[in-house]
């Protein structure tokens, strides 16, 4: 928005020919920061009610950081995606950056008070699962949530996810990362009243097809209460859960 706007948005406001929600609903289409090769949107926190995440994958490192530059003027922000030498040149320019090496995220911190709502649970059928759920589990945290994690309690040893009912049964949300056949998602559903979103991993054998067998089988799961988020989308379970959430 230009200066003669914001004018003229003022103007309207003070004379009544434009009320709050008007001006709101103005707002929150605006603005967006041209960069040149990236549009940034400062406005996606008024229209989703969290800001918009930066993807490292299939960007320069040189990208990376002039999003990031640009998102921290007003928010906190998180990377997904990227590698240990992006974070090398982010924390360059802010100190406080930390890096997850597992669920190859950055995040920056700019607000201290932050306020933590009701629990989301991440699971994980398998340790090859860990990567994808490391990533839910920082966009959930990332998101305001409380997050708790339990890993390796897959179908292959189901009495490893009994030994845990206790944190199951109190999560608000919970997130279930598998490979293989993908079966997890089903019996957690099957034993709480709980939304499930389910996360598909590319880890399995041949038949898995890289996660497409995992992805059909929680898509067609007979337990009502589960979304599916695609391949691989932690990012997008955490998202999710997050709204939820709200």
């Amino acid at each position: 928005m230009n200066p003669q706007q914001i004018k003229k948005l003022l103007r309207g406001l003070k004379t009544g020919r434009i009320t709050e929600k008007e001006a709101f609903q103005y707002l929150k289409s605006l603005p967006f920061k041209d960069l040149g090769f990236a549009k940034f949107d400062h406005h996606r926190i008024l229209r989703r009610g969290m800001p918009e995440v930066i993807l490292g994958q299939g960007k320069t490192r040189e990208q990376v950081l002039e999003i990031v530059k640009e998102a921290a003027k007003y928010n906190d922000v998180l990377v997904t995606k990227t590698d240990r030498e992006t974070f090398k040149a982010v924390k360059k320019l802010y100190t406080g950056t930390l890096y997850n090496e597992i669920a190859k995220t950055i995040i920056l911190r700019k607000n201290k008070k932050r306020t933590k709502r009701d629990k989301i649970l991440v699971l994980t059928a398998g340790t090859s699962d860990i990567p994808v759920a490391e990533e839910a589990a920082v966009a959930a945290d990332f998101f305001g949530n409380k997050v708790e994690k339990v890993y390796d309690v897959g179908v292959a040893g189901i009495h490893r996810l009994f030994a845990h009912f206790p944190e199951i049964s109190k999560a608000k949300v919970i997130i279930v990362v598998a490979g293989m056949e993908g079966a997890l998602a089903s019996v957690v559903s099957g034993l709480v009243a709980k939304p499930v979103i389910a996360v598909p991993t590319s880890c399995g054998y041949g038949a898995s097809f890289k996660g497409i067998t995992p992805l059909l089988a929680m898509l067609n799961s007979c337990s009502p209460g589960i979304g599916v988020v695609n391949i691989d989308n932690g990012f997008g379970a955490g998202y999710l859960a997050s709204l939820i959430n709200k």
